[in-house]
């Protein structure tokens, strides 16, 4: 019977050990880590939306889906929706910075699972795909073409700028 409890007392002491290590790791390096997610979140909207200095989020009812939050640019320069689309690989986070007359100043990707190499080629933002997006409206976005054998990954790009343009909209009704 001593053969069998020992090892399972040692065993369930070091599992404990471990657990409360982990748990204090968890504790010390959460703050750090939501302090460094809101900065690249603020040095992202400032890309996307450049003639504002600072952001006030807005809280706005019956968001389109995929829109996850807006946030208004100070002196009036206009709007930034963060945005969350299913691409082919998972989600995609994206990040519109638009001016006041409704036309895109720019569009970053946040993070993505896609394929790399080919659906990569749409979301990452080396590739180009998203200077498609920039000076369109809501009527001429649609202009801009899927990527040949990216399809998915494109499409859930547009859909997720559509998104950002139903916001847009909501956003100017509620007169935010």
């Amino acid at each position: 019977m001593k053969d069998i409890i020992k090892p399972i007392v040692v065993l369930a002491s070091i599992c404990l050990i471990v657990t409360a290590l982990l748990a204090y790791v968890n504790m010390v390096t959460q703050p750090i880590i939501k302090a460094a997610e809101e900065k690249a979140a603020a040095e992202a909207r400032a890309e996307v939306l450049s003639e504002a200095k600072d952001f006030e989020e807005l809280d706005i009812k019956n968001l389109p889906e995929g829109v996850t939050a807006v946030f208004r640019g100070s002196n009036d320069s206009g709007y930034v929706f963060m945005m969350t689309q299913k691409g082919y690989g998972g989600d995609i986070r994206l990040i519109c910075g638009m001016h006041m007359d409704g036309t895109i100043e720019a569009v970053k990707t946040l993070s993505h699972s896609e394929t790399s190499g080919i659906g990569s080629r749409v979301v990452d933002n080396g590739s180009g795909y998203r200077e498609n997006y920039v000076g369109k409206d809501a009527d001429s976005y649609k202009e801009v073409d899927a990527l040949t054998g990216a399809t998915i990954s494109s499409t859930a790009y547009k859909k997720a700028i559509a998104s950002a343009f139903e916001a847009y909209k909501t956003v100017k009704e509620a007169k935010q």
